[in-house]
């Protein structure tokens, strides 16, 4: 046969044609970005080395010249132009930022699912915020529910307290 094909148990006959069909785990040949971000400028310090974090990661990674794209913005605002220019840009194949926070503080999985999707990939240096998902779960809640009480600069302070004082009851 000019294309693989498969027998099934059931008898059927699985024809695959490589022109439209991909392995899922590949990632198509493209640009690296570094994204970091902090949540307000008075945090421009922390930006700067976080960034160069990203870039000394990613070169440990074997990425001769890695881009780097840095943003002030909240965490829950979904109009970050620049990672949102990211996003949509497929030249972009890799993805990488510090913790999943920095790139978004709810729902970062979904937009990690549409890259795979798509063949492109987030690499996530320090995957080690939540050891527990119910813990990961409740802090997500809370973060969103401070964001539209308080306010998105002050929303990850006020969950933290909340957080605090939780476990101290």
């Amino acid at each position: 046969m000019p294309v693989p094909v498969e027998k099934t148990p059931t008898g059927m006959w699985l024809i695959h044609d490589p022109r439209y069909e991909k392995p899922a785990d590949t990632v198509r040949e493209g640009r690296t970005v570094c994204y970091a971000r902090v949540g307000s400028d008075d945090r421009k310090a922390d930006l700067q080395r976080q960034a160069d974090r990203l870039k000394a990661f990613a070169v440990g990674l074997g990425v001769d010249s890695p881009e780097t794209v840095m943003e002030v913005g909240g965490g829950m605002d979904d109009g970050r132009r620049k990672l949102s220019r990211l996003l949509s840009d497929p030249t972009v194949t890799t993805l990488i930022v510090e913790h999943r926070d920095r790139l978004a503080r709810v729902n970062a999985g979904l937009v990690e699912s549409a890259l795979k999707a798509a063949g492109r990939r987030l690499v996530v240096v320090d995957d080690t915020e939540f050891d527990d998902d119910l813990v990961g779960d409740v802090t997500e809640v809370l973060v969103s529910l401070c964001a539209r009480l308080y306010g998105r600069r002050a929303a990850k302070d006020k969950a933290a307290a909340a957080l605090k004082a939780a476990e101290d009851a």
